[in-house]
């Protein structure tokens, strides 16, 4: 399977609003509870500093959003947020899409990535960022509530570019 990253552009809307609320639904990964409409979904996509979609064999199989971490002083640390199709994961496309936008990261002039909020049970994001050179840099107790309300500690990453 070929897996191709390209700029997000409206026609990928459906697609990636898509993978965004079944992320959301999942409620383990995510911070947002409420679902985008299409059209939310592409004026958000639409804002970032760089919205990229991974497609293979001609499918949307994920996406990555790219912006500042922070504001002002603060603004050259750039975060992200990933997903993958259900469909398509265990193929590699979420290693793609980190080793993408960690170099969009610096074409962009940031001087680093960071991931504020990783869930701690979220093993397979967790692995992949150690193996693609991120440090642990925090946990943050109890930070995510779960749809069943219970709470789950959050992992700070980061890696500089």
């Amino acid at each position: 399977m070929e897996i191709i990253c390209k700029p997000y552009t409206s026609d990928d809307k459906a697609a990636v609003t898509v993978i965004w609320n079944d992320i959301v639904r999942d409620a383990n990964a995510f911070p947002q509870e409420v679902p985008f409409t299409s059209e939310e979904g592409d004026a958000f996509f639409l804002s970032q500093t760089a919205t990229v979609v991974a497609c293979a064999d001609g499918e949307v199989a994920g996406f990555y959003i790219l912006h500042d971490n922070n504001v002002g002083r603060c603004s050259h640390t750039a975060n992200a947020s990933y997903g993958v199709a259900k469909k398509f994961r265990g193929y590699g496309v979420g290693k793609i899409l980190v080793s993408d936008s960690l170099a969009k990261a610096k074409t962009c002039g940031y001087k680093g990535l960071q991931y504020n909020a990783v869930v701690k049970s979220n093993f397979g994001a967790i692995m992949l960022y150690l193996k693609l050179g991120f440090n642990i840099i925090g946990t943050i107790p109890g930070g995510y509530r779960k749809a069943d309300g219970t709470f789950e500690d959050l992992l700070i990453f980061h890696k500089s570019l």
